[in-house]
């Protein structure tokens, strides 16, 4: 067993540079998982500084680069106020009147499937009903409690939100700035032979940004559409809905299918099974055909190409790992992964042995 062990370490990690890379991922790993909390706004002005890295490059080639990272971070900022300050207030006051609204709209609900048993014994029992019932009450009695311990605990939510709002725009303006600097600054405590890092790099730089880029311009452009449709059809609730659209789309296959729950529930209990409801649902199946056709091969032409059970799979695991940032991060850590797997010393080994083959067939047909 020992001589195994020994054979497959030789061969996966008899390179420096794999070995390197692995102590590094195990390093990061080990960072975010014991002062991940502690770093959460290091992180998040990182992500943000790199969204806006794009942005910053093409100013610069009209205007000098500190003029152009002052003009975006400035443009950042209003929106960001603007969104706390005139979005945010409406959506909490949206879902405080939805939970308190919760025991009417389940008395309702409860007098409806009730009907069910009357009318198709032979499928649906009674005391299924009310087990169903009995289930979605404890949830809805769940985020009540919750929202109740979110208003008890606001002077700790308070501090928590002044010091993200004072130290993220902080922290983001000088990684935007100094980006480089602190780059060059990691990277001279590396190994000067670094070809695979920097191929994983190179693969994985336009990928990233391509998908985190793209995917809150599709949170912005979904949940917009959205808002306004569902304002023009006098829907309930409009802002917190058109939130819970815009965010679905961070999780593949799963959101959309999660969030129509919500978005029917609330058309059902507003209009019934009237025209006007089937006019909503109809508008909400085009807004999601639209963005799984024409927007997303659009903002994600150079789309990570990955199977959908290993996109399923990255989701659950990451998303247990870190929640809401790990679920939007599963599919740029799932490519890291498949990139680091490619271009370990064994991939490029087969490889070169393939590459050879070729040659020595070429070869033998020219004699």
């Amino acid at each position: 067993m020992l001589k195994i062990f020994s054979k497959w370490i030789h061969r996966y990690f008899s390179d420096e540079e794999a070995l390197l890379l692995f102590l590094l991922l195990i390093l990061a790993l080990g960072v975010i998982l014991t002062l991940g909390q502690a770093l959460a706004p290091v992180f998040f002005s990182i992500i943000l500084a790199f969204l806006m890295q794009g942005a910053v490059q093409r100013c610069a080639c009209f205007m000098p680069r500190k003029v152009a990272v002052l003009l975006v971070f400035t443009t950042f900022m209003a929106v960001f106020l603007a969104f706390m300050l005139l979005v945010m207030p409406q959506i909490w006051r949206q879902l405080v009147t939805l939970l308190n609204e919760a025991p009417r709209i389940m008395s309702e609900i409860q007098n409806v499937l009730l009907l069910l048993p009357e009318r198709y014994p032979e499928l649906v029992a009674e005391q299924q009903i009310r087990q169903l019932i009995a289930i979605a009450a404890a949830e809805i009695g769940k985020a009540w409690q919750w929202a109740l311990t979110f208003s008890l605990h606001s002077i700790t939510n308070i501090v928590a939100l002044l010091i993200y709002l004072i130290l993220v725009p902080i922290l983001v303006f000088f990684f935007m700035r100094d980006g480089n600097y602190l780059a060059g600054s990691l990277t001279a405590y590396l190994p000067e032979k670094r070809d695979m890092m920097r191929r994983i790099w190179t693969e994985m730089d336009a990928q990233i940004a391509n998908y985190i880029r793209g995917k809150f311009i599709e949170i912005l452009i979904v949940g917009s559409v959205s808002y306004v449709v569902f304002v023009f059809m006098g829907l309930n609730y409009a802002a917190l809905l058109a939130l819970m659209v815009g965010l679905s789309v961070i999780i593949p296959y799963i959101g959309a299918a999660v969030v129509t729950l919500p978005v029917a529930g609330v058309a059902f209990f507003q209009w019934g099974w009237g025209s006007e409801f089937i006019t909503l649902m109809t508008a909400y199946f085009v807004i999601q055909a639209l963005d799984g056709n024409v927007l997303v091969p659009i903002l994600f032409s150079e789309a990570v190409n990955l199977h959908p059970v290993s996109i399923i799979v990255a989701v659950l695991v990451f998303g247990s790992l870190w929640g809401v940032l790990g679920v939007f991060f599963a599919i740029p850590l799932a490519t890291l992964v498949k990139s680091v797997v490619n271009a370990w010393p064994k991939a490029m080994e087969h490889a070169h042995d393939h590459d050879g083959r070729i040659d020595a067939l070429n070869a033998e047909q020219e004699r």
